[in-house]
C-alpha cells in the first residue's frame, strides 16, 4: 500500500500520481517574456523528478507586468510558440502533469532579478525600467516607483491580459493554471488593505477588496476547459497588523470555491513593508493550509512553508493538515527529491527507464550513496553489466 504522500489525487478530469507539486520557481532567465534553454533544461529536469506536479514560475500577463526583465511572459505569438514547443518536447519523455502560474507585479513590477539586489531594488531607467501600475497611486516602498492608478479602461485591460494568456495556456497545452494572488502582486494589491486605498466598489470593505480579483478569476475560469482544473495562490496572512489575517483567507477561498477554483496555495507577506516575521522553521505556514482544508469543504488545500524532508510531508497529507504539499526550494537543492521521497518511504521509486540502473536493486552504491550503508553490497561482484 503506498504511503499517503504517493497516493493519487484526481482534480476535475487530471489524475496526479502522487500529492507532491513542485512550486513555481522564478528563473529570471527570459528574455522579452521568452522561455530560454535554461528553463527547457530546468523543466525538463523537474519533469522527471517523481514529483505528481510541476508548476512553471509566475508568467506574466503582460510586458509590464513582469516582476524582472528576466520574468516568463505569456502575452506574445512569441512566447507561446516557446512555451508549446517546450510542453510538446517534454511530453517525449514524460507524463508529469504541468501547469502554469499567470500573475502581474503590479507596483512591485520593473524590479531587480534576487542575485542583483546589491545594487538596488528597481531598475534605473538607462537598465530598461517601466512604467507600472496598481489599485492607487501609493508605492510600494520609498525609492520605488509610483505606479498609475488603474481605471476603468485600466481594470478591463489588465483583465482582458489575463483571459489571452489563459487561452495561450490552453493552447499551449497545459495541464493546470494557477493564479497568483500572493506576495504583494497585483490581484494581492488589491485585495490587501495595505495596498489597497480606493474609495470606489474595488477598495474599503473585504467584500469590495475581493470583487477585482474575483471578477479577474471569474473571467479566467469561463476561459479555461472546464475539465481542467485551476488552482489560486493566496496569502494566509499579511504579517502585518493592519492587514489581511487567516479569518480572511477563508472568506476569499469560500469565494474562490463558489467560482469553481479546485485548490488553493495559502502563503504569506510581501505586500508591504513592516512585516513580522513569524520563526521560520520547517512547516511554518502548513496551518494556513490546515485552516483552509478545515473550514472550506471540498475546496482541495496546498501546503506550503519549508517542507523539507519526505517524512514531513508525508506526515502533512497522512493527518489530513493538506491534500498536497508544494516543495521549492529542496527541489533546486535535489532534482531528484520525488525519487528519494519515494525510496524513503517505501514506495517504488519514480525512475524513468532510461535511468533505471540507478534503481536500489541494480545499482550496489546506492546504500551508499543514499548513507545507507558504509561498504559497497555483497552484490557487487553480480553487477549488471552496462
Amino acid at each position: 500500500m503506498p504511503s499517503a504522500l504517493f497516493t493519487p489525487l484526481k482534480l476535475r478530469e487530471l489524475e496526479l500520481p502522487n500529492r507532491i507539486a513542485i512550486s513555481p520557481l522564478c528563473q529570471f532567465s527570459a528574455k522579452d517574456g521568452n522561455a530560454q534553454p535554461w528553463h527547457i533544461m530546468n523543466a525538463g529536469h523537474m519533469a522527471v523528478s517523481g514529483a505528481g506536479l510541476l508548476i512553471l514560475e509566475a508568467t506574466a500577463v503582460e510586458d509590464i507586468g513582469r516582476i524582472t526583465l528576466g520574468c516568463l511572459g505569456l502575452y506574445s505569438d512569441a512566447n507561446e510558440a516557446i512555451l508549446t514547443r517546450m510542453i510538446a518536447d517534454i511530453r517525449t519523455f514524460s507524463q508529469t502533469p504541468i501547469g502554469i502560474q499567470l500573475s502581474h507585479a503590479g507596483r512591485k513590477a520593473s524590479s531587480r532579478p534576487t542575485w542583483e539586489l546589491w545594487k538596488g531594488q528597481n531598475l534605473k531607467p538607462e537598465e530598461g525600467a517601466w512604467d507600472v501600475v496598481g489599485p492607487t497611486a501609493e508605492r510600494f516602498a520609498d525609492g520605488w516607483p509610483e505606479p498609475a492608478y488603474l481605471d476603468t479602461d485600466g481594470l478591463q485591460h489588465v483583465l482582458d491580459c489575463f483571459v489571452r494568456s489563459t487561452q495561450r495556456a490552453e493552447r499551449c497545452g497545459f495541464d493546470l493554471i494557477e493564479v497568483h494572488v500572493a506576495h504583494g502582486y497585483l490581484l494581492h494589491q488589491f485585495l490587501s488593505p495595505l495596498a489597497n486605498k480606493r474609495n470606489d466598489r474595488y477598495g474599503g470593505s473585504l467584500e469590495n477588496r475581493m470583487r477585482y480579483p474575483l471578477e479577474v478569476i471569474a473571467a479566467m475560469r469561463a476561459a479555461w476547459p472546464q475539465h481542467k482544473p485551476m488552482g489560486v495562490r493566496i496569502t494566509g496572512r499579511d504579517l502585518n497588523d493592519n492587514g489581511l489575517e487567516l479569518d480572511d483567507a477563508v472568506i476569499f477561498a469560500r469565494a474562490l470555491k463558489a467560482l469553481g477554483i479546485d485548490y488553493v496555495v495559502p502563503s504569506a507577506g510581501n505586500v508591504a513593508p513592516g512585516m513580522k516575521l513569524p520563526r521560520i522553521e520547517p512547516g511554518y505556514m502548513v496551518p494556513f493550509a490546515e485552516r483552509i482544508k478545515k473550514d472550506v469543504p471540498g475546496l482541495c488545500s496546498m501546503a506550503v512553508g519549508l517542507i523539507i524532508l519526505p517524512q514531513q510531508a508525508n506526515e502533512i497529507i497522512e493527518s489530513g493538515k493538506a491534500d498536497l504539499v508544494a516543495i521549492g526550494r529542496a527541489f533546486m537543492d535535489d532534482p531528484r527529491w520525488g525519487w528519494h521521497a519515494a525510496e524513503a518511504l517505501g514506495d517504488p521509486p519514480p525512475i524513468p527507464p532510461p535511468w533505471a540502473r540507478v534503481t536500489p536493486k541494480v545499482w550496489p552504491a546506492y546504500p551508499i550513496v543514499h548513507g545507507k550503508s558504509k561498504e559497497l553490497a555483497s552484490g557487487m561482484a553480480h553487477m549488471t553489466r552496462e
